[in-house]
């Protein structure tokens, strides 16, 4: 049997905790012994019931920070899986299986072992590496990143460049990276009826008569025209509630759930107003309650991409494209201290499925291209 590579080992042994958000199951002491052992100052940051930790190695200078969460989505029926889900295995395709292994513990030992070895060959490198990893990017997301954020921010902590180890790529590794994601602002809608029989309407108000007009006008408006670097702006209704399920009763209220998916070309409060102008043309008594999930961000052209970019055409010989189309990140957190965000992973055609997998070889070439990325910016 051929041994395995130092970041198989390692992704193998992360894949093999259960750490279904948000647990941790011990990933992160893994990953702590370990920075601790090249020097990194490591601060455990145990916020609610997430574990997250914060390390630094180095002095004076640029700061390049890796993030990324041990948590995974839940396996669904391990029955349905060709390999327990857990079991962490290389099969016969070359193919590492497991959840997590695109998503994203992978990355994390990628990032692990490419900090190890350039440390090795600059012990005294300039600026400083650090690390930001939660477990809690699968679920809420408010005790994760977004809190410790909230830390650093009051500490005056500085992040000049940051690596998410999401996974971006779509066919071949590198081949996409991630230089900023849209917006996400959802919102559940309920539009006031009044209840009645079926057989006397006129002394109800239906309000799946009263609302369908106003989502029809939701759907088709048109919201902006994107830009450069994003898309227009999407409104999706994900969710339809109303009646008490007999066929010979007029529901009372109607309940919608809708989301945008923002570019920079609108704002929250932009995209608020219009909504309930719509609503306000249409007649309706309804209520608004809206949850931001996070604002776009962007990272244009500039050293970390620039680096990023080089890094993969040296390892993998192809031009890599910056994109900002999927869903959400961590790195919409860590964009709000001024922070130049890109994320660089593995493959993402099997994350939150059953049978989750990588090509292992990728994860090889994702830590050769981290280590030439620390290269570029830190040596």
């Amino acid at each position: 049997m051929t041994a395995l590579s130092p970041t198989l080992e390692l992704a193998c042994d992360l894949i093999r905790r259960p750490s279904v958000t948000p647990l941790d199951e011990g990933c992160q002491e893994l990953m702590m012994r370990r920075l601790a052992a090249l020097g990194f100052q490591v601060e455990a940051m145990r916020i609610e019931e997430v574990d997250n930790f914060w390390a630094v190695r180095g002095g004076e200078g640029p700061v390049l920070c890796f993030a990324g969460h041990t948590d995974v989505v839940p396996t669904g029926p391990s029955a349905a899986w060709q390999h327990q889900p857990f079991e962490a295995l290389i099969d016969a395709d070359g193919m590492l299986c497991g959840r997590g292994a695109a998503d994203m513990k992978g990355s994390l030992a990628a990032m692990i072992i490419a900090v190890e070895r350039f440390v090795a060959a600059h012990p005294d490198h300039k600026g400083r590496i650090a690390f930001l990893i939660t477990s809690d990017e699968e679920g809420p997301a408010q005790h994760g990143t977004k809190a410790v954020v909230e830390r650093l921010r009051a500490r005056g902590e500085r992040l000049d460049w940051c690596i998410v180890g999401e996974p971006s790529s779509t066919s071949l590794v590198g081949d996409i990276v991630k230089n900023g994601r849209r917006g996400s602002l959802g919102c559940t809608l309920t539009v006031r009826g009044k209840q009645g029989h079926v057989a006397y309407p006129h002394l109800a108000r239906n309000p799946i008569h009263l609302a369908a007009p106003a989502l029809a006008e939701l759907a088709a408006e048109h919201w902006d025209d994107g830009n450069a670097f994003f898309p227009p702006t999407s409104f999706q209704v994900s969710n339809l509630n109303a009646g008490t399920g007999a066929t010979n009763v007029i529901p009372g209220d109607l309940v919608a759930v809708f989301n945008f998916r923002f570019s920079t070309e609108s704002t929250v409060e932009g995209l608020q107003q219009r909504v309930a102008a719509i609503l306000d043309k249409h007649g309706l008594d309804y209520q608004l309650n809206w949850a931001l999930s996070g604002l776009p961000f962007l990272t244009e052209p500039g050293e970390l991409l620039d680096a990023v970019a080089a890094s993969i055409r040296t390892v993998t010989g192809r031009e890599t494209t910056p994109s900002t189309s999927g869903g959400t990140s961590d790195g919409r957190f860590i964009a709000t201290l001024g922070t130049q965000v890109v994320e660089l992973g593995p493959v993402n055609a099997t994350i939150h499925q059953v049978d989750e997998r990588v090509l292992a070889s990728d994860l090889d070439l994702l830590t050769d291209i981290y280590q030439h990325t620390l290269q570029r910016l830190l040596a």
